[in-house]
């Protein structure tokens, strides 16, 4: 590790100083098992965090939810769904809480659905051509464009390089009415990483998932039966970006000797669960072949008849 990757802390119990990696919010002291919350001074780039979020589950409950997703997976191989689960731990992640004004231009084309009667002729059961009418729905089209404004709040955003924001969302929504100003004491003896990715880095995802709010926005706000060809600009102003600390309980399941263990990410106020499932492509492959085997029967019985 080099002297980048860390930094120097003096336990306030033992008077001990101590080397820490850099990204580390919190620690213990060896000699006196002192927990600690390492403050440094805040900078532009990487400011103190503003507000923490509370543990709901202990790591009981954030288990059996581990235990219950794993249950339900299954096309996981058989030793991954029996393997158990180790190294556990509660984990505050840092994340950006994003939030501002958007303005956007839009266009699209709106359809109307309405209905006409159409004569065709067709051939009855005696072999006669007949002619007969049917009501036919048809849609016209026509362009929209417009200004559009909203308020965006409440976009999280990971702010840890260990942690990629896919894996963050696909554990969200967390409780955010119980947001606390953060001090330092609410998170002495947990885990607690600083944020590893800079201000910019994070308000450029942020602004990301924003624009797909706002598309979903614009989609619901369409008028008309249907739309088709919906294009958007969008610019953000008044944007405030808070770091926040996330509960996280984060669990490894090592199914194989030579394999690395499979990470699981358990959200910890919900339960909600996240992790890459090992398949097990025999379990697919006679799946697929007995759905195949089932239509192929069915077909078979409805020829023969």
């Amino acid at each position: 590790m080099t002297a980048a990757q860390t930094r120097a802390f003096n336990c306030q119990g033992c008077g001990a100083t101590l080397t820490i990696e850099a990204f580390e919010l919190t620690t213990e002291c060896p000699y006196c098992d002192s927990p600690a919350v390492v403050e440094r001074p805040p900078s532009p780039d990487r400011p103190q965090p503003r507000f923490v979020l509370g543990f709901f589950l202990d790591h009981e409950q954030a288990a059996a939810s581990a235990r219950a997703w794993i249950r339900k997976k299954i096309f996981a191989r058989s030793d991954f769904r029996r393997a158990p689960i180790e190294k556990v731990r509660g984990v505050y992640l840092p994340a950006y809480l994003y939030s501002a004004t958007a303005r956007s231009s839009y266009s699209a084309e709106i359809g109307e659905n309405y209905q006409v009667t159409e004569t065709y002729t067709t051939t009855d059961s005696k072999g006669q051509t007949v002619t007969r009418t049917r009501t036919v729905t048809k849609t016209e089209w026509r362009a929209l464009a417009g200004e559009h404004a909203s308020y965006v709040a409440d976009v999280l955003v990971t702010a840890s390089r260990g942690i990629p924001n896919r894996e963050l969302e696909a554990i969200e929504p967390f409780e955010l009415g119980t947001l606390g100003r953060f001090q330092p004491a609410m998170i002495a003896g947990w885990p607690a990483e600083d944020a590893s990715l800079s201000l910019e880095e994070c308000s450029e995802l942020a602004r990301e998932e924003a624009v797909g709010v706002i598309g979903a926005e614009l989609a619901a706000f369409m008028p008309g039966d249907s739309f088709r060809g919906l294009q958007y600009q969008t610019s953000f102003s008044a944007e405030v970006c808070d770091l926040v600390l996330l509960p996280i309980w984060v669990f490894a399941v090592r199914y194989a000797e030579a394999r690395d263990p499979v990470r699981l990410l358990v959200n910890g106020q919900t339960g909600r669960v996240q992790g890459r499932v090992p398949l097990s492509w025999l379990k697919i492959l006679l799946v697929v072949l007995g759905v195949a085997g089932l239509i192929g029967l069915i077909v078979f019985l409805v020829q023969s008849n």
